[in-house]
């Protein structure tokens, strides 16, 4: 595919006009001229990437691609969250599912609508909305511009993993070239250098993260983004993940009565680094640790780990190290436990309105135990 570029606009003369042409010797800045050989008419491909400086003709080869209509612009209601606003007439675990794919995982940010959301949520959620989409062809234009770089960089890793479980074809038109190592694209355009490669040689970046024991004194940077608000856990080991000191992810375990086995709770990992692979990851390595006596019992024990986060569950069964154990549609009977916390309360002589309890919820939770892992090949 050859692609010509020709664009022209007025020549002016004015006196400013005139002194620029004369102190930088310019003719004219009325002619902007560009030629690109992309050899992709193949369809053996899903993601490209046009990279270069601005003004170098991105958005121009962009367009002449698959023609104006290709290049994503997503509209989005202001008065809908985005979980209604992806797909009203999907499904909601595939929308879910999309969100958490691209490192939207924080579940309070999926009820608030698009406009309220900060630059890099905005970016992951036109991705989430893009996958779900999932178009024979999209351009995406100023791909990661508006975002800091750690977020950019991850967030392009997560969309390309994403991407490429749909059978669409995305051109992704940046000027930033450190994302090519967390997309791997089947091609490269440079307009810099008028380069085009096929393929990505160069691996994935390698994240080393540190596991970190504690105590509660981080928790109120994770606490913002878990989906739930709920009292500290009795008598709980924290854990922290860290990559270059920087706190990525949380996780807290305790022990059921009688140190049959552990519990874990509390899984947050920072919005940042969602996306990555490093929760399950994360949560994987505290329960080994956990199974092989590496705690402060010096017990072997197993862990149960409970969560409503649809991707996470999704995640949890394909996981060799991890069996489920439970599920249930809905929270407990709130009456009941109304008048068992107000019986408790009477018993130990405090006084009580009994008006609180847990439950009556609509919340399936799901219930997994670690087994680490697999001992013989399935």
């Amino acid at each position: 595919m050859n692609i010509t570029v020709n664009h022209r606009c007025s020549d002016f003369n004015s006196y400013r006009a005139a002194r620029v042409k004369s102190l930088f010797n310019v003719e004219s800045g009325a002619n902007f001229s560009l030629d690109a050989a992309l050899p992709i008419e193949d369809d053996d491909w899903q993601i490209g990437v046009i990279v270069g400086p601005s003004g170098s003709g991105k958005s121009s080869i962009g367009a002449a691609l698959w023609g104006q209509d290709a290049i994503y612009q997503p509209a989005w209601p202001k008065n809908k969250p985005l979980i209604d606003a992806i797909a009203p007439n999907g499904k909601f675990d595939d929308v879910t599912a999309a969100l958490s794919s691209v490192g939207l995982g924080s579940v309070p940010t999926w009820l608030r609508p698009y406009d309220v959301l900060s630059n890099g949520e905005q970016f992951r959620a036109n991705l989430a909305r893009l996958v779900m989409e999932a178009p024979k062809k999209a351009v995406l234009d100023e791909f990661s511009s508006v975002v800091d770089r750690q977020i950019a960089q991850v967030g392009a890793g997560a969309f390309a993993k994403a991407w490429r479980r749909t059978t669409g074809k995305a051109v992704l038109l940046s000027c930033h070239y450190d994302i090519l190592d967390w997309i791997q694209p089947d091609w490269v355009f440079d307009t810099g250098t008028g380069e085009f490669q096929r393929g990505w040689l160069r691996p994935r970046p390698r994240i080393d993260v540190e596991l970190w024991q504690t105590n509660w004194r981080h928790w109120p940077q994770f606490e913002p983004h878990h989906y739930l608000k709920m009292p500290k856990m009795i008598a709980a080991t924290n854990y922290v993940a860290t990559v270059d000191g920087e706190l990525v992810a949380h996780l807290a375990v305790s022990t059921r009565p009688g140190l049959i086995e552990a519990r874990a709770c509390r899984l947050v990992v920072m919005p940042e680094w969602q996306g990555a692979g490093i929760g399950v990851r994360f949560l994987d390595a505290i329960c080994e640790r956990w199974l092989q006596g590496e705690n402060r019992y010096n017990l072997p024990l197993r862990t149960l780990f409970h969560t409503s986060h649809p991707g996470l569950a999704a995640a949890l069964r394909r996981n060799r190290r991890w069996t489920q154990v439970s599920g249930s549609l809905c929270g407990d009977n709130r009456a009941r436990c109304i008048a068992s916390m107000k019986r408790s309360a009477e018993r130990k002589g405090l006084s009580t309105a009994g008006k609180t309890g847990y439950g009556g919820h609509f919340r399936a939770v799901q219930g997994f135990r670690y087994l680490g892992e697999p001992t013989c090949a399935s």
